[in-house]
C-alpha cells in the first residue's frame, strides 16, 4: 500500500470514528469481564463461604456452581455482543472507508 493511501486513510474522519468507537467498546466489554471474573475469584479468595453455601438444605450443589457457570456464559455473551456490533456497525464503516479510498 502506498504511503499516500495510508495517510489518506489515517486522516479520514470515518476511520478516526471507527478506531475510537471500536476501541472504547472493546475496553468497556473487557473491563466488564474483568470485574466479573476478578469479583468471582476475589470472592473465592476472601469469603469462600458465600460461594460454598448449598443451594438448598441438604443439597450437594453450592451457590458457586451456578455463579461459575454464569461467569462462563457471560464471557460468551459479551463475545457475541462484540461480534454482532462488529458485523453490523464496524464492518459497514470499514466498507465505507475502503470505498472512499478506492474512489467509488
Amino acid at each position: 500500500m502506498k504511503q499516500e493511501m495510508v495517510d489518506r486513510i489515517k486522516n479520514d474522519p470515518d476511520f478516526l470514528h471507527l478506531v475510537k468507537a471500536r476501541s472504547s467498546f472493546a475496553w468497556t466489554l473487557t473491563i466488564t469481564m474483568l470485574v466479573i471474573y476478578f469479583g468471582f475469584v476475589l470472592t473465592i479468595a476472601f469469603d469462600p463461604s458465600i460461594l460454598g453455601t448449598p443451594l438448598s438444605e441438604g443439597s450437594v450443589t453450592t451457590v458457586g456452581i451456578p455463579v461459575g457457570i454464569a461467569v462462563i456464559v457471560i464471557a460468551f455473551a459479551l463475545t457475541g455482543i462484540y461480534v454482532r456490533r462488529a458485523n453490523s456497525e464496524f464492518d459497514a464503516l470499514t466498507t465505507k472507508i475502503k470505498n472512499k479510498v478506492k474512489g467509488e
